[in-house]
């Protein structure tokens, strides 16, 4: 592995990671805590990003600016392992309702904006 692939990486990541805080808050702010909602926007946000980006870099993109926003920024911003603690946690206080609402709405609303972005992308960009 090159140290300069490596630091777009690094890069994306460094970027990405603000980028989730900044939403993350943000998010939390505005919708409270019923649940975690930070979460949830970075994963859709996410989500909907890797969906046009995945198929943007099949055009002869150099695979350094794919590890700058996919592995990088996305890697960053997005936020599965949380996801999965948050999910715990709720279980293990028996918030079972909550617990599979925040399964269901990460799930669905991730998937589902990854399918609109490329949809989206293939009507009017491709």
């Amino acid at each position: 592995m090159q140290a300069a692939f490596l630091l777009y990486i690094g890069i994306g990541g460094f970027f990405g990671a603000i980028s989730r805080f900044i939403i993350s808050s943000s998010a939390g702010q505005a919708f409270g805590n019923y649940l975690p909602f930070g979460t949830l926007s970075v994963n859709v946000i996410g989500s909907f990003i890797i969906g046009i980006l995945a198929l943007y870099f099949e055009q002869n993109i150099a695979p350094e600016y794919r590890a700058l926003f996919i592995t990088g920024f996305l890697g960053s911003l997005t936020t599965f392992s949380a996801f999965s603690l948050e999910t715990t946690l709720m279980i293990e206080q028996s918030h079972y309702l909550k617990a599979a609402s925040h399964i269901f709405l990460n799930v669905f609303l991730s998937v589902g904006a990854t399918i609109l972005a490329m949809v989206l992308y293939k009507k009017y960009i491709y």
